[in-house]
């Protein structure tokens, strides 16, 4: 029996059924992949085809470009290597703590976490 990984990288989506599972436009998903955030497998005839990983990389694409990044900062993301090294419990909190205050910075009424959470300055 394959391996899940194996199964999750197997182009055998055609876009209809992308179209289906992200209710993303051909149009959205082609211009995705124009600017070089996807990179689907043609078959002999030129047909895209999909994975599940394709369709998963879709979904966060769309929801990443709704949370208010850009297409170059996807893209830069995409390019960094994936580290694989293990953080520490306390680089976690501080990485946690720094993503959580700068959460403020894209409330519109200003509000921050205050000590009542467990923040200190």
């Amino acid at each position: 029996m394959p391996e899940i990984s194996d199964i999750r990288t197997r182009a055998v989506l055609p876009i209809s059924t992308v179209i289906a599972l992200t209710d993303l436009s051909a149009r959205q998903i082609r211009y995705y992949e124009a600017q070089g955030l996807l990179h689907p497998l043609r078959t002999p005839g030129n047909h895209r085809m999909y994975s599940l990983k394709d369709v998963d990389d879709l979904v966060e694409i769309h929801s990443q470009l709704a949370a208010g990044f850009s297409l170059a900062e996807l893209r830069d993301a995409q390019k960094q290597p994936k580290s694989k090294t293990k953080l520490s419990d306390e680089e976690v909190r501080a990485a946690l703590r720094s993503e959580l205050l700068n959460q403020g910075r894209l409330n519109p009424r200003g509000d921050s976490p205050t000590q009542g959470f467990g923040f200190r300055p």
